[in-house]
């Protein structure tokens, strides 16, 4: 190949990628480990980080990413600070967003929403859960007529490991949160494994985490047809940072040691053992 063409080939390229479109992504200043998390550089990382950056990389944009407070991403995505929030759900924050025309991605990932209760009160029903343990911010979705009944009764939490440290005294009867995230938490930052334990007996909420926006719907639709396409990838780091562990099984919320127990035995009964 001729000098001259090398160059010129060079000079596309390196034009083709200076004019790479840039989109902000609003995200979540939140300790919301293994899906996201914000360190104290500011810099966003988890599962998120990592399922975002692999689209950026298939489609040839760039993201940037704006960690903000909860109370702040909707606004600052309704206002056009950002260009896309994660996570959002077409089910949260409806009055807030009716009329504003916003195109949401197919779901991310999945996720359950549920309660935790000390080992001995599992399954002992809804008569028993009296006092609940929520984060600012959280509906606890199922129990919103028992509570204006005033058969339970809430306790407000600043942050998850307020409610948590609650559920532990007991304080509360149980605490409602995303089951992977509480208990990533106790098994990992808390390292009190087992301590809480969800209780599929209560009601929960089944549901996933969406990519929206409201400038840019064309994205939104490359960005669907990325979560097809590189399936097998996604579903590589679902594994990796284990976001979806045990959720459509009778394990969900159970500590991965005692699940790998529990299957070790299952087999061996199988096997005739």
């Amino acid at each position: 190949m001729k000098p001259k063409l090398v160059c010129s080939l060079l000079a596309v390229l390196l034009s083709t990628s200076a004019q790479a479109q840039t989109y902000v992504v609003g995200v979540e200043n939140l300790a919301f480990l293994p899906h996201y998390s914000t360190d104290k550089q500011g810099n966003y990382e988890g599962f998120a980080r990592e399922v975002l950056d692999l689209f950026a990389a298939k489609s040839g944009v760039q993201l940037e990413y704006k960690p903000l407070s909860v109370e702040r991403l909707l606004p600052a995505l309704l206002q056009g600070e950002v260009d896309f929030k994660y996570p959002d759900s077409p089910n949260w924050s409806q009055t807030q967003k009716a009329g504003k025309g916003l195109s949401y991605s197919q779901g991310v990932v999945n996720y359950v929403d549920g309660v935790l209760v000390a080992p001995q009160q599992q399954g002992h029903g809804l008569e028993k859960l009296q006092r609940l343990a929520v984060v600012n911010g959280w509906t606890p979705w199922g129990y919103q007529e028992r509570i204006a009944a005033q058969q339970i009764h809430l306790f407000q939490s600043a942050d998850l490991q307020q409610m948590i440290k609650q559920a532990l005294k007991k304080d509360a009867d149980g605490a409602y949160f995303n089951v992977v995230v509480a208990t990533y938490y106790l098994d990992n930052i808390r390292a009190r494994p087992g301590a809480l334990v969800f209780d599929p007996k209560l009601p929960y909420t089944r549901s996933t985490f969406n990519l929206s926006t409201v400038k840019h719907p064309e994205l939104i639709q490359r960005f669907d047809q990325f979560l097809v396409e590189q399936h097998a990838d996604i579903a590589a780091l679902k594994a990796k940072y284990q976001v979806e562990a045990n959720l459509d099984s009778e394990f969900m919320g159970m500590e991965q040691w005692k699940v790998d127990f529990l299957k070790r035995q299952k087999a061996k009964e199988a096997a005739g053992l």
